[in-house]
């Protein structure tokens, strides 16, 4: 099922210009991304320099670029989706009803409140490998679609009403996101970007399994659900896109100045470096 690594020499690594709560000090502000942030993010979905390919197999390519932090999980995906556009894709990930249908790794994610027309703060819960334990994050979220590409972006933020759970590590997003491209008239690219620090000691076969299993079935899990939205959406709210139509919002208003970046350095950091991979059947598994 895993293929073997290519023997790339790693390119140089400058710094991403785009980084939101890495580091150590005093809490800092939430700021909400504007285009130069979302072109920043673009460009570095399209950028090959430091990225070494980890998977490319039935149209799904995934690299794996090293950061100076050990700590730091840094991944980027693309598929191309025939017979989907753009606009499906963007829906799809929008579109929570849809997800809980489709994202067979959430355990829970809401809505917390909205910021502006365009940027949002939620709650979104995993299912690590087992025998992890489960991680969570609080993110603000914002999006933009850009002539024919559409993006979505988001990073880890602190919510005084949503602290961290017992049962979960509170993991930060230091920049996840997507860009969708459109490939014509029935036919786009989605990449997907993430840089996170899960709060922990990592065991190798968890990287590579998320690099060569996990990451993959997520991406052709997108295309798939992707394929059936247009049906599934004529029976559930067609007319309702609060992401495309601001008015349609219902979510309360929340203020900037009640978040703070989330900070890693402030969470709990757990070693899980010495855990064994269960030869158990595992959610990502399954075909949607």
């Amino acid at each position: 099922m895993e293929e073997e690594e290519e023997d790339e020499e790693e390119l140089s690594t400058p710094a991403p210009p785009l980084i939101f709560g890495s580091g150590s000090g005093s809490e800092m502000p939430v700021q909400i991304p504007d285009d130069s942030d979302f072109s920043s993010f673009k460009d570095q979905c399209l950028s090959s320099d430091g990225w070494i390919s980890r998977y490319n197999k039935g149209g799904v390519t995934v690299w794996c670029r090293e950061e100076e932090s050990k700590t730091v999980q840094k991944l980027k995906m693309r598929i191309v989706c025939k017979d989907v556009t753009a606009e499906t894709l963007y829906d799809v990930l929008h579109d929570t009803p849809y997800r809980r249908k489709w994202d067979t790794n959430m355990i829970d994610t809401y809505d917390i409140g909205r910021l502006t027309v365009n940027a949002d703060v939620g709650y979104y819960s995993w299912k690590c490998p087992t025998p992890l334990k489960n991680r969570d994050f609080v993110t603000m979220r914002s999006w933009l679609p850009l002539g024919s590409d559409y993006l979505i972006i988001n990073y880890s933020v602190k919510h005084p009403q949503h602290p961290p759970k017992k049962d979960y590590v509170r993991a930060v997003s230091l920049l996840t996101g997507y860009l969708i491209q459109s490939n014509g008239a029935n036919c786009s690219t989605l990449y997907y970007l993430t840089q996170v620090d899960p709060r922990g000691s990592l065991p190798k076969w968890v990287v590579n399994r998320v690099s060569q299993f996990v990451a993959p079935k997520a991406m052709r899990k997108i295309y798939k659900a992707s394929l059936k939205y247009p049906d599934w959406k004529r029976k559930h709210n067609p007319n309702l896109k609060p992401w495309m139509f601001p008015e349609q919002n219902t979510l309360p208003c929340i203020s900037v100045s009640e978040l703070t970046v989330q900070r890693a350095d402030s969470l709990e950091n757990i070693d899980e470096s010495g855990l064994t991979e269960e030869k158990t059947h595992h959610s990502d598994d399954e075909e949607t």
